[in-house]
């Protein structure tokens, strides 16, 4: 089969099937996620060398457990209340665990930044490994689901404008790089990203999320100005981000000496690659999310 006919198909399914299980149910959608969370720490132990059993079942525990506690408190709350006659608010709670969960995120990230510029890393401990696997793979996969609830109660436009400003970005990125980029941007880790393709991305991707602010999440006309800055905001993080995400996964791949994560998609490598983007950014925004609420 040709090889482009192979990519088109592979990644039309991906899409039909992310879309769907978006728009079906918050259930679909979260076991969806933590289908691609299975996969996708599979994927990661078999660059880095980790026990593939330990690690599946150490990250499918925190993400069931925390989305278990976040998302379906209401009931657990009356019957903590009832039971045991707590003060104490789970919904406090929640926010507290939240902010931890954060906080380990947003450190382990600093050390991916920090491990994608050291140029002597040629080997990755056991224990950064770990760690790794924690902050940089699972902990993001429940900040997709958190911020897929905005405020409230779950909102799929939120989610969905995500992954288009995601896929914007890439798209031109890779267009413009294609046609006018002549500078690299990191051409030890990833020879073929350019400046220029950097910057065609951004640019498309801000351009994507005043499209989205106007005509997609329709926000009320009082605050339309306000939701416009927002979803420009959200495209440079995603534009930033989303960039560092895919060099921070090639060089994981580029010690591995590996091309792809995987090749269950086929043309495309692995669930890794396409999610090493918004696996990154996510985090940002739900940290963007909980500046906004306090400011606002």
């Amino acid at each position: 089969m040709n090889e482009t006919l192979k990519r088109t198909i592979s990644g039309a399914v991906y899409i039909a099937l992310l879309l769907s299980s978006i728009l079906f149910s918050t259930e679909s959608f979260i076991i969806l996620f933590g289908v691609f969370l299975i996969i996708t720490i599979y994927e990661f132990s078999n660059i880095v060398n980790l026990n593939k059993v330990f690690s599946i079942l150490f990250g499918l525990l925190i993400y069931t457990s925390t989305i278990l506690v976040s998302h379906y408190n209401k009931q657990t709350s009356k019957y903590l209340n009832d039971s045991f006659n707590s003060n104490i608010s789970l919904e406090t709670n929640i926010k507290q665990l939240d902010l931890i969960l954060l906080a380990i995120t947003i450190v382990v990230s600093i050390k991916c930044i920090i491990f994608l510029f050291y140029d002597s890393v040629q080997k990755i401990s056991t224990s950064s490994k770990y760690l790794y696997l924690l902050g940089y793979i699972t902990l993001p996969f429940i900040f997709i689901v958190k911020i897929s609830f905005g405020t409230n109660d779950y909102n799929p436009k939120i989610i969905i404008g995500l992954f288009v400003l995601i896929w914007t970005n890439d798209t031109f990125a890779y267009l413009v790089g294609k046609s006018m980029g002549k500078h690299k941007l990191f051409e030890r880790v990833s020879p073929k990203k350019t400046i220029e393709g950097f910057l065609g991305g951004v640019v498309f991707a801000a351009f994507a999320g005043f499209l989205i602010s106007k005509f997609y999440i329709q926000a009320k006309p009082e605050f339309s100005n306000m939701s416009i800055l927002i979803w420009t905001i959200i495209a440079l993080i995603v534009s930033i981000f989303g960039t560092i995400g895919d060099l921070i996964e090639s060089k994981f791949k580029r010690i591995a000496g590996v091309k792809d994560s995987g090749s269950i998609m086929p043309g495309h490598g692995g669930i890794l690659d396409r999610l090493d983007s918004v696996i990154f950014v996510a985090p940002i925004i739900f940290l963007f999310y909980q500046i906004l609420y306090y400011v606002s």
